[in-house]
């Protein structure tokens, strides 16, 4: 369990900059491609790893997934020398007993870190990994979801979507995997470095975001699609409804739920059309809609 002094943190998603410009001329253009092969049937993808189990990020996390035969979902942002860091937060000490935020921070102070004592002594001693090295072990086991979060304050995507999309061309791992965020720029500058690579528009009410009513209306609808030009969409669960599901498949989306813990919750997101989903809890989802977890 989680300690009381380090609560989950919602995702957030910050101003973006322009936004009233652009919607005076806003075109909301859909032109996904085809997802099928990706996901190869795939119905339910672990978040953070299967962190209901194992602490969020870290690749005992991420080995439970796999050995589940379940994609898995994780984090990104770069240290202050560059490297693509996994983690969830802006700053270390929700989950690692660092303190400080990670992109003031050089990857030899974020290597030694536990990420793990904080879930339970078990798993003392997990360390924050990097992209590659995730990659390195894991990639083209199961399909891996690279979600980029937005850069502090007004520091432009360019880099951390550079980063990224070298370290998943270097792996050679462009059709095994997809990057999502929140932030259509974040996938506008993915688009630019790796066309090739499959994106996801993360939509949510944003309820606790920072952005004015014109920019939760505008990112719910998709109204920067020229930007993000997404492939998939990636949906808050509890604001999905059967409709809003049926409007995105009918523009050619595969539709993602997250976050979905509760097992009849899952079953009425698959009754209602969702396609795949987001979950802390990898082998309860696949119990809850009759898929059968790979042998170990």
């Amino acid at each position: 369990m989680r300690p009381p002094s380090r609560p989950q943190v919602r995702p957030q998603v910050r101003p973006l900059a322009g936004l009233a410009a652009a919607l005076m001329f806003a075109c909301v253009p859909h032109a996904p491609r085809p997802t099928d092969d990706l996901f190869q049937g795939a119905r339910v993808i672990a978040h953070r790893g299967a962190s209901g189990e194992a602490p969020e990020n870290t690749m005992a996390a991420f080995r439970a997934a796999a050995a589940l035969g379940v994609p898995f979902e994780l984090d990104v942002t770069l240290s202050a020398d560059g490297e693509v860091v996994v983690i969830h937060d802006d700053s270390l000490q929700r989950t690692t007993d660092g303190e400080g935020f990670v992109d003031e921070t050089p990857w030899s102070a974020i290597a030694p870190l536990d990420a793990g004592a904080w879930h339970s002594a078990a798993f003392a001693g997990e360390r924050v990994p990097r992209l590659n090295d995730v990659l390195a072990e894991l990639g083209g086991k199961v399909l891996i979801d690279i979600e980029i979060k937005s850069p502090r304050g007004d520091r432009p995507p360019d880099a951390v979507a550079a980063a990224v999309t070298r370290v998943v061309r270097e792996a050679g791992l462009q059709d095994r995997v997809f990057i999502t965020s929140f932030n259509p720029y974040v996938l506008q500058a993915c688009r630019t470095y790796a066309p090739e690579i499959r994106r996801g528009q993360l939509v949510a009410r944003f309820d606790d975001a920072d952005l004015k009513w014109i920019e939760k209306v505008a990112l719910r609808n998709l109204w920067l699609n020229g930007k993000a030009v997404p492939d998939l969409i990636a949906a808050e669960a509890d604001w999905l409804t059967a409709r809003a599901v049926r409007r995105y498949q009918a523009q050619g989306y595969r539709v993602v739920a997250w976050t979905v813990n509760d097992p009849a919750q899952m079953r009425s997101l698959v009754e209602m059309g969702v396609d795949t989903l987001i979950t802390d809890h990898p082998a309860r989802a696949l119990e809850a809609l009759g898929a059968a977890p790979r042998s170990p």
